[in-house]
């Protein structure tokens, strides 16, 4: 599905996890496009991240005194990834000219027990696209629970990122957190650098306050996030695309602390704001 207006055109993939299939202003890509007729969700230009953002380690944790396993959802990496949203098929509960809904209802299954209800909520504005992820628990008992989008912007020589933060989260060769260091140790940001590189970056940064800027060949634009205290940037070496994905909490925060809870009914949301 297709909405175009105040120089914005915007292509859902609701079937595709609720991905979006391409986000352009007055021609200008500002997300990644995807392939035509693509079936993965990994090749698009953003999707969600829902019930829970980024890896829980070998897809076990404990909660409120019980042992969960999820299976593993990522070829041959050893960590459950991305949720189960990015998975599903989402359904299209309202659209119109310049805004659409998508709903996804998860049963219970799948190694995450606790039913519960997502959306995303899209509007094109005039200088703006806004994207607000929202994640109700539907069970009886209280569920853990963590949001994020995961946007992929082009690359190239001329682009440049800005972003603050308080600190950065170091790495394992499978991507888990180790320990973390201050937020220039793997590039200074706040002052504005080129993004291209020759070394993987798949790091979260814990503390950011809310506001980056990138810079294309075409001009500049602000991503803004409500709702998400930690900013994960990958760039992938050498590639034509990296993604800063603002999230609700750190790669495998269920086993270490810092994940939200919901009661029964209750609802988290969060939101990204693209400013041209």
């Amino acid at each position: 599905m297709k909405l175009e207006a105040h120089g914005w055109t915007l292509e859902l993939l609701p079937a595709l996890g609720g991905a979006v299939g391409a986000l352009r202003h007055d021609g200008h890509d500002v997300l990644r496009p995807a392939p035509e007729g693509t079936a993965d969700a990994l090749a698009t230009g953003c999707f969600p991240l829902v019930p829970y953002a980024n890896r829980i380690a070998h897809g076990r944790f404990e909660f409120d005194g019980r042992a969960y396993r999820l299976p593993l959802n990522f070829g041959d990496h050893p960590h459950s990834l991305h949720g189960l949203g990015w998975k599903a098929e989402w359904t299209v509960v309202e659209t119109g000219k310049d805004h659409a809904t998508l709903a996804h209802a998860h049963d219970g299954s799948a190694g995450w027990p606790w039913p519960y209800r997502a959306e995303q909520r899209f509007v094109l504005a005039p200088g703006q696209m806004w994207i607000e992820l929202s994640l109700t628990n539907a069970a009886d008992a209280p569920m853990p629970a963590g949001i994020g989008l995961h946007p992929y912007f082009p690359c190239d020589a001329e682009t440049h990122l800005t972003f603050t933060a308080e600190r950065v989260w170091l790495a394992d060769q499978t991507m888990l957190p180790t320990e973390s260091a201050p937020a220039d140790a793997l590039g200074d940001w706040s002052a504005t650098a080129p993004v291209a590189g020759t070394v993987l970056i798949d790091n979260a940064y814990d503390g950011w306050d809310g506001s980056a800027g990138i810079g294309q060949g075409w001009g500049r634009f602000a991503m803004r996030g409500e709702g998400a205290r930690v900013l994960h940037l990958y760039r992938p070496p050498a590639a034509d695309f990296f993604c800063i994905e603002p999230v609700s909490h750190p790669p495998d925060a269920v086993n270490r602390g810092g994940m939200d809870v919901l009661a029964p009914g209750a609802t988290l949301a969060l939101a990204m704001t693209l400013s041209v």
